[in-house]
């Protein structure tokens, strides 16, 4: 496990356009989960410790969101052969266990996971309803051992804001997480050093 900040994509961009099947096969695409009010796109996967820590509380805050209007999709780009438990398997077990409502997608050629500039997981966009990008960065301050509780109050802001027509507040944290298991030779090189 590395450590890794998300990278804080340049916020007015638009949703980069997906088609991925889901843990079960079915395709869905970016157009499919966008609603008028918004799409959440988290990047996850089943091992990474800090997906696991935030997870319960993220699970019930998309449902919420959901209820409210708001797309949500998760999307796995880990390379399975090197971490063989973020297989369709095991995202459909986190699915359930979890309580996630909303579509799992895996991103078998990691190109959804380039195109968003994901590092890590957890990693979370939220685009508004022109679908441009309002909010990337972590879910709350809470991390694996810390003292503090999960509550998920950096993106559950963000998404107040933008469901009740606020201005997001543009000082954003990133996300600090696992890696995104890339394929040999694969890794995308985002800050061209």
């Amino acid at each position: 496990m590395v450590r890794t900040v998300s990278t804080m994509l340049e916020l007015g961009v638009s949703v980069p356009p997906f088609r991925l099947p889901d843990f079960d096969g079915a395709v869905i695409s970016s157009h499919d989960v966008a609603t008028s009010q918004g799409l959440l796109v988290a990047f996850l996967c089943p091992h990474c410790p800090y997906v696991k820590h935030v997870r319960g509380e993220f699970g019930r805050a998309a449902q919420e969101f959901q209820r409210r209007g708001l797309g949500v999709v998760a999307v796995n780009s880990n390379d399975t052969t090197a971490v063989p438990d973020d297989d369709v398997d095991g995202m459909r077990q986190e699915a359930r266990e979890a309580g996630y409502t909303f579509p799992y997608l895996v991103d078998e050629s990691q190109e959804i996971a380039k195109a968003f500039r994901a590092a890590c997981t957890p990693d979370f966009f939220l685009f508004d309803g022109a679908g441009k990008l309002v909010y990337r960065g972590q879910f709350d301050g809470s991390r694996p051992g810390s003292e503090l509780p999960v509550t998920g109050n950096d993106l559950r802001a963000a998404v107040d804001a933008l469901l009740d027509g606020q201005p997001v507040l543009s000082d954003q944290r990133p996300s600090l997480g696992c890696n995104i298991k890339w394929r040999k030779g694969g890794e995308p090189n985002y800050f061209g050093v």
